[in-house]
């Protein structure tokens, strides 16, 4: 799939192989934040807006990923301790055959 992005005002032609992806929304994120950038940092140079996007961009994914980890981590205890109240809730089995 090929589309047409813009980002900080110029054109880009990208292709991807996934077909769920929407880049269109993906460069207007991209294009927020990197507006977000600079005007917090009042910085013009274009590199440096670029890397401290990546950089903050980056950090949220790692801090989602942590949360996200820690829910599965949990979701996997609440398992356990479910299989284990359902299986003392079983009738024993006898081996009388």
């Amino acid at each position: 799939m090929k589309v047409q992005i813009s980002v900080r005002g110029r054109k880009y032609t990208v292709r991807s192989d996934e077909e769920d992806v929407d880049l269109v929304e993906i460069a207007k994120f991209v294009d927020g934040k990197m507006l977000e950038i600079s005007q917090r940092t009042g910085s013009v140079d274009e590199y440096t807006i670029a890397m401290l996007t990546a950089l903050n961009i980056a950090s949220e994914f790692e801090r989602f990923k942590r949360e996200v980890d820690g829910e599965l981590a949990s979701l996997d205890r609440e398992i356990a301790s479910t299989a284990v109240l359902m299986e003392a809730s079983l009738p024993a089995s006898s081996d009388n055959s």
